[in-house]
């Protein structure tokens, strides 16, 4: 069977350190093997809730093949088989507990942005978070879980569609810079709580990274599959995906290292 672990390892084939475990962390929530020094700088620029795996980057897959759907077929289809791709990818690389958590967050998320009902998603989100909580009760004192379930909140309330037929492309990159944002900012407290430290630079780093999470979430499992049937056809996708990270790497160390760029107690 596919796991996890699976592609985890695949990456580690595609890729160098760090940015082998970034995108590990980005794609899967594997964060085993990110440096200290990395950890360090995503929490200082506001940036932890990339690696939670909190369903967004779920969130913003599926969003990028409904709207592509969208131009072809009807709203209730393309909903469909977004969610059915949401369930296809859980099943295939491995029902964990993190993967269906995310899953099921970003299928909530997705719901309430295509059928633009906040209210109807704010239910779904209490409603999922609680039946999630009394399967496994555990998962309340669970930093992944509580990250995970903040930044669905946040892109529920603040991640409403707005594509544009006329500019869509744009629109798209827009949109997820919006819910990468959103995200962010409802996992401040959280970050502030458990490491002690604000980040007073994240809307920056949010804002030079943002854009980037859509591209490189897609050349990133692209390059996990392909690399799973052909070794050599995940390496050519892997190089797309190997400048993504380095800029990401680069844009999170850099403005980690300006002065006053996050405050602690």
């Amino acid at each position: 069977m596919i796991t996890v672990a699976t592609f985890t390892a695949l990456i580690n084939q595609l890729l160098p350190e760090p940015h082998a475990g970034l995108l590990a962390g980005i794609l899967f929530g594997t964060k085993a093997t990110l440096s200290r020094e990395l950890v360090t700088a995503l929490t200082t620029t506001g940036t932890l809730h990339i690696v939670a795996l909190s369903g967004m980057n779920i969130t913003i897959l599926a969003g990028l093949v409904n709207m592509t759907l969208l131009r072809f077929i009807n709203r209730r289809v393309a909903s469909v088989v977004t969610i059915a791709l949401i369930v296809g990818f859980i099943l295939f690389v491995g029902p964990s507990p993190s993967i269906i958590r995310a899953g099921i967050m970003g299928g909530i998320s997705l719901l309430a942005i295509v059928f633009g009902r906040q209210t109807w998603g704010l239910l779904s989100w209490i409603l999922a978070v609680s039946i999630m909580l009394l399967l496994n009760p555990s998962w309340i004192t669970d930093l992944s879980f509580q990250l995970s379930a903040l930044a669905t909140l946040g892109m529920i309330l603040f991640g409403g569609k707005t594509i544009e037929k006329t500019n869509f492309y744009w629109s798209l990159i827009r949109d997820d810079l919006r819910l990468t944002l959103a995200a962010q900012v409802f996992t401040i407290p959280l970050i502030f709580w458990y490491f002690h430290r604000m980040s007073l630079i994240s809307p920056l780093t949010n804002i030079l990274i943002g854009w980037v999470m859509q591209p490189l979430t897609v050349f990133g499992l692209l390059a996990a599959f392909a690399g799973w049937i052909f070794l050599p056809l995940g390496q050519v996708i892997a190089w797309p995906a190997w400048a993504l990270l380095q800029y990401v790497i680069v844009a999170v160390e850099w403005t980690a290292r300006v002065p006053g760029a996050s405050v602690g107690w």
